[in-house]
């Protein structure tokens, strides 16, 4: 379980979206919209009084599709997800509006183009922007399920709780690995196992070269989450200068082109407690990557 929102996550959706809005609605009229005291206009396709409020600290679940003129910028129908933990001082006062609805209700919230050039800044906003004319964003919202701020907070301490036992049980799932796989090599000091499969005979890997390789991949479980030969496409950097993970920098360097190695990688020379891949990579999970040297130049 990954937790790719945060209380700001929304608002901070809606203004990349609207720092880059392509064209605007004319200015018209707002027939079947209503008007709240701070502005934003809102219509109720569809209500279902009896269902489930969104409360403040609830992570709402539904389809969100948002437009300026007929540009969709967003839309995940017929795909509900979690979107945002919902606020109701959210800046760009679309929170305001989800504050008001029930699970089952299905509403468009409209908001002046004005409000948004005064918190992303003139500057930000499309050439087509013109200011004082009535322009709107439009973001048509299915609520379709509501996580309480109660619920999160249990799963975040399930979530917390997993991440400890990972990093506790590090040492023993790469011992059982190196086991497993009948890995004789020693490791480096930093818990760095470094297996040559097929030595090259090319130049050697020094610091500061551009590295050119193939590569892929995996946890210890053998699930793959990346590789450089399934999209035919080489992978180039720059060795021991931070571009990539520690132990890619420290387990090429003095290894000659033409060579095929395998990295199994403790966490705290990849990803460590923050993990990666949206999800993917776990904190504190140890990688193994195969690793073929192309080049270097």
């Amino acid at each position: 379980m990954t937790y790719k929102y945060s209380k700001n996550f929304f608002a901070a959706t809606l203004l990349a979206l609207a720092a880059m809005l392509p064209m605007a609605c004319s200015s018209g009229d707002m027939d079947g919209f209503e008007r709240t005291e701070k502005g934003l206009y809102y219509n109720f396709e569809k209500q279902n009084p009896e269902g489930q409020q969104l409360q403040e600290g609830d992570v709402w679940v539904g389809e969100m599709t948002v437009k300026f003129d007929t540009v969709t910028l967003f839309d995940n129908t017929g795909n509900p997800q979690r979107i945002a933990q919902a606020s109701a001082n959210w800046e760009l006062k679309v929170g305001e509006g989800l504050m008001m609805m029930h699970v089952g209700d299905v509403a468009t919230f409209a908001m002046d183009a004005d409000s948004v050039a005064q918190i992303v800044g003139a500057a930000q906003m499309h050439p087509n922007y013109n200011p004082n004319t009535g322009q709107k964003i439009y973001y048509k919202i299915n609520l379709t399920g509501i996580v309480t701020k109660e619920d999160l907070a249990k799963e975040q301490a399930e979530f917390m709780a997993k991440v400890q036992m990972m990093k506790d049980d590090e040492p023993g799932r790469i011992r059982d690995f190196v086991k497993a796989n009948n890995i004789t090599v020693k490791p480096t000091a930093d818990g760095l196992y470094i297996i040559l499969k097929e030595k090259g005979n090319g130049e050697k890997v020094t610091k500061g070269q551009e590295v050119t390789v193939h590569y892929t991949g995996c946890l210890l479980d053998g699930t793959k989450f990346d590789s450089s030969v399934d999209r035919n496409q080489p992978f180039s950097f720059k060795i021991g200068e931070g571009q990539v993970i520690q132990g890619w920098d420290k387990g090429l360097i003095g290894q000659t082109v033409g060579s095929k190695l395998q990295l199994v990688i403790p966490s705290a020379m990849a990803y460590g407690e923050r993990g990666a891949g949206g999800g993917q990579i776990l904190p504190y999970s140890p990688l193994v990557f195969d690793v073929e040297i192309i080049s270097v130049k």
